[in-house]
């Protein structure tokens, strides 16, 4: 267990806006909000990479771009150069998602080379890596064997969700990727993510980041309970 004060806590949210109707404006508010609250990253479609890692600059605040969001059914070499793109721009996270045509098609190989091309592209630029698993799409085996090409390859973090699929994040998953991943590797449960209470039993279950559009009623949820409670962490 780990003690958490609030700022901690709000450390752990990748504050997210990828509707694909967003506005320069959207993007601005979401940049705005994730300094106000300390949030880690925002978290954005890739072409929005330049343009918010400039409203964070100078901040402590990541710019997280989705590649291959949200189907992950582009090339290795496409999404090399998304990636590659969206760190030219500013981005400093990279999440993608993986091609779930080749899980199951059980081409572990293939999905092997896609994993070691995004992180490998990552690692040379210094940035995390995270690798979206659709967790909602794919059977326990499926993710075990993903589980274990990452704990090979050595991303910073497996993913469960992009959040616009069946559904998000479970605490099963999370319990399973957490299991199976190995110690250097972290879990980020995403999609679904609405109000404190899931937000602290993903936490429990073993995720070290959460990915959500609800990161601000969530911490002011918090924030009452610390009050309320006279304290100023949480163990977890």
């Amino acid at each position: 267990m780990s003690a958490y004060t609030l700022d901690g806590l709000a450390r752990l949210v990748d504050h997210t806006n990828l509707h694909p109707d967003a506005t320069e404006d959207d993007m601005r508010k979401l940049c705005d909000e994730a300094k106000r609250y300390h949030f880690k990253m925002v978290a954005v479609n890739q072409v929005q990479s330049k343009f918010c890692s400039e409203q964070l600059a100078g901040t402590d605040i990541d710019t997280g771009a989705a590649i291959a969001f949200p189907l992950g059914q582009t090339s290795i070499a496409a999404k090399e150069f998304e990636t590659k793109d969206a760190l030219a721009n500013g981005a400093n996270e990279i999440d993608y998602v993986v091609n779930i045509t080749q899980v199951k098609a059980r081409n572990w190989s293939y999905l092997e080379d896609e994993m070691y091309a995004i992180v490998s592209a990552c690692n040379e630029a210094g940035v995390p890596s995270k690798v979206i698993f659709e967790c909602c799409l794919l059977t326990d085996n499926e993710k075990i064997a993903l589980c274990k090409i990452a704990r090979k390859v050595g991303p910073t973090f497996v993913k469960t969700s992009t959040g616009f699929s069946k559904w998000g994040a479970t605490i099963e998953d999370v319990q399973l990727m957490k299991e199976h991943v190995g110690p250097s590797v972290q879990v980020k449960a995403a999609g679904g993510i609405r109000d404190a209470d899931t937000f602290l039993s993903m936490i429990r279950a073993g995720a070290t980041r959460i990915g959500c559009s609800a990161g601000i009623p969530i911490i002011e949820e918090l924030k009452r309970r610390f009050q309320e409670q006279g304290i100023d962490s949480i163990e977890l």
